[in-house]
């Protein structure tokens, strides 16, 4: 009976091995990333966010879908209404995994704005200035605190955020050095906006952030203890129009918004200064459906830029590129 046993046994280990080498081996396949994600014509992209998951954030700065928040999928390019218009414009966005909202600048109405990325209801509202001139143009998230950028005036506003990352319902005006409220000088071609302060990124840590002066075509390394704030050395370089900015480590990316390229500058450990290494240019420079790219967020090993909605009623895009 044994021997019967053992026999079968190797019948039937042997019919396994067979079938296994036979079968077709079954292999992964990573679902597919479009490279472009076509937005709804003269929606009028400024700002984008990256958030849980794979899921991305647009705003709208044109006439008739102004204030308006699309939510969308990277990996199969869908996307839907987040928050309807609200009449004030949705400029650089910033999504906070702790709490999943959504923090938003507000342009020219002089405001910052707070959403529950789910359900697109608004949960924090500051009115940074009652009077023009004002521009609040970006916005980034640390630890503790989110701040906003202002284009018009030398000032940051600084909303704290507590322990599990909610928001306050104050905030504190962060004075800038003088170069903050004048126009650099910057020339074209093509021409450079009169813009100040515009994009803003900060360390993992939170002790450092990194501003951007579009028409001066600087960066500053700010500490966020002192408010110290000291211009980065690029070694004679510039990032002229530069609006909005990504840390990644000490990579800093810079979209030069009509110069249609970003930038890669590698920071030194203090981010006290950097090498400008090269710049992406593709698809900007050789698609014109593609032009002027203003904000940029990341997921795994992409970048992904928003071209800015300045020719309505064209159709802007999320478009996917390589760090």
């Amino acid at each position: 009976m044994m021997k019967k046993y053992l026999s079968l046994t190797l019948v039937t280990c042997l019919s396994l091995l067979v079938s296994q080498a036979v079968a077709p081996a079954l292999s992964y396949v990573p679902p597919v990333f479009p490279e472009l994600i076509p937005l709804p014509p003269g929606f009028g992209p400024e700002g984008i966010a990256v958030g849980n998951g794979h899921t991305f954030y647009v705003g709208s700065l044109a006439p008739a879908t102004l204030g308006q928040i699309l939510i969308g999928d990277l990996r199969t390019g869908g996307f839907s209404q987040l928050v309807a218009p609200t009449g004030r414009p949705a400029l650089g966005m910033k999504h906070d995994p702790r709490t999943n909202l959504l923090f938003v600048a507000g342009g020219a109405s002089g405001t910052g704005s707070v959403y529950d990325a789910s359900s697109g209801s608004q949960v924090g509202f500051y009115q940074f200035q009652l009077q023009p001139p004002t521009f609040i143009n970006d916005v980034v998230v640390t630890r503790d605190a989110a701040y906003f950028t202002d284009s018009a005036v030398p000032f940051l506003y600084r909303v704290a955020l507590g322990p599990r990352g909610e928001p306050s319902d104050q905030f504190a005006q962060v004075p800038l050095p003088a170069i903050f409220g004048a126009v650099g000088g910057c020339v074209g071609p093509p021409p450079v906006p009169p813009v100040r302060a515009n994009g803003i990124a900060a360390a993992p840590s939170g002790e450092y952030l990194i501003i951007g002066h579009l028409s001066e075509g600087q960066v500053y390394r700010m500490d966020t203890a002192t408010s110290t704030v000291v211009q980065i050395d690029l070694g004679g370089g510039d990032v002229c129009s530069a609006d909005g900015l990504l840390l990644d480590g000490k990579t800093l990316y810079v979209a030069q918004n009509f110069k249609n390229k970003i930038t890669v500058v590698e920071l030194s450990p203090d981010y006290l200064s950097g090498a400008i290494t090269r710049s992406i240019t593709e698809p900007f420079t050789s698609n014109t459906a593609t032009k002027v790219p203003t904000t940029i967020a990341e997921f795994g090993n992409s970048l992904y830029a928003v071209t800015a909605g300045f020719a309505a009623p064209a159709t802007d895009f999320v478009v996917r590129l390589p760090k």
